[in-house]
């Protein structure tokens, strides 16, 4: 993990038994780090978007949601490095699928546009989206499949955040609101009459953050 990342995280991986470096100033510099503790250490990277296996075991959830609803048109899903959404689409073939990430960390979005990765700097309160770029095979899927990528701002995943939070009763994060607030803010086109699905993914938000995002917004004072 990098310097500044979630301490609820990295209590949590703490606490089942990990050790965390944070060695890594930010985002962008931690797979740098990562390389040279594999170098180091000899050990094995299991990496968290960019692995055929891994995309494979995201992809369940894919054929979860055919299972429980086999005439489902539209798939959203919020997108980090491009792991999820690619084996949801792999899984869904012939289905509109929409990746939906936040416009301060846009990499899937940017790397479809350019056919292959590009780093950026990652900065949102969907601190699970905020990867320094997408995967190679998470593209490649991408662009063979037609997965459709959507932008949203910062005060839309806090809309979706608040929307889950009080009408589903969902304890999600806002990385796993990103969908539904790109569906709110009615940024995924041709809905009407369609049959979707969207994938809230993530549930581990601080107390501060939940709440800073739940607090009422006052209303300016009279001038």
């Amino acid at each position: 993990m990098w310097q500044g990342a979630s301490e609820l995280k990295r209590a949590a991986a703490v606490g089942y038994g990990a050790s965390v470096d944070q060695e890594a100033a930010g985002p962008t510099e931690v797979f740098e780090r990562l390389a040279r503790l594999q170098e180091e250490t000899g050990r094995v990277l299991v990496h968290p978007f960019d692995d055929p296996l891994v995309i494979a075991g995201q992809g369940t959830v894919g054929r979860e949601i055919a299972e429980d609803l086999p005439d489902v048109d539209v798939v959203v899903v919020p997108v980090g490095g491009g792991g999820l959404v690619s084996g949801i689409a792999c899984a869904l073939p012939g289905r509109r699928v929409v990746a939906v990430e936040p416009e301060g960390s846009r990499a899937y979005h940017d790397g479809l546009a350019a056919g292959e990765p590009v780093h950026v700097t990652p900065t949102s309160v969907a601190d699970g989206l905020n990867a320094p770029f997408a995967g190679v095979l998470p593209l490649r899927l991408g662009l063979e499949l037609g997965v459709e990528p959507v932008l949203v701002t910062e005060a839309e995943i806090e809309e979706g955040f608040r929307f889950l939070y009080e009408r589903a009763k969902l304890a999600a994060e806002p990385a796993g609101a990103a969908g539904v607030a790109a569906i709110l803010a009615g940024k995924v086109p041709a809905l009407e009459g369609a049959t979707v699905a969207v994938a809230v993914s993530g549930g581990n938000v601080a107390g501060e953050t939940a709440s800073g995002i739940l607090k009422p917004v006052q209303p300016p004072a009279d001038s």
